[in-house]
């Protein structure tokens, strides 16, 4: 599939999404992201081992993706961290069965999105879920 292609699959069939690198702080992209993503239906699963809070949009933060995924059933693992960050991200995104992973802005890395392909996820690099949600929209 193509980039446009894994667009529309994820949006129109994912609807729990954990977010990799989700701060508690509102004025942060990944809150801004996540925020108007649960305003619209979807299930936030905020993933942070740095968080300092117990939940972020009412919603409990896990320290890894293998841990939420023991309580949660993700669809989608929306990035929020730095490229060099991503291949043990992508990694755990396909340990758990997800069915996309979702690079933001600023954020590639050519290696972990074919890995994930191949192991069947869809994969989108260096576009923002937001934006991209509210183009689908109209």
């Amino acid at each position: 599939m193509t980039q446009t292609q894994d667009i529309t699959h994820i949006l129109n069939t994912c609807r729990t999404v954990a977010v990799v690198g989700l701060s508690p702080k509102a004025h942060r992209d990944s809150h801004e992201v996540s925020a108007y993503m649960q305003a619209h239906g979807w299930r936030i699963i905020p993933v942070n081992p740095a968080a300092q809070v117990a939940t972020i949009l009412g919603e409990k933060v896990y320290p890894s993706l293998i841990e939420a995924a023991k309580h949660e059933k993700i669809d989608l693992v929306d990035v929020f961290r730095n490229s060099d960050d991503v291949p043990p991200v992508a990694d755990e995104a396909i340990a758990i069965g997800a069915k996309g992973l979702w690079l933001q802005l600023g954020i590639e890395h050519g290696q972990a999105a074919t890995k994930a392909r191949a192991a069947g996820l869809a994969v989108v690099q260096n576009k923002c879920l937001l934006i991209e949600h509210r183009r689908q929209a109209h």
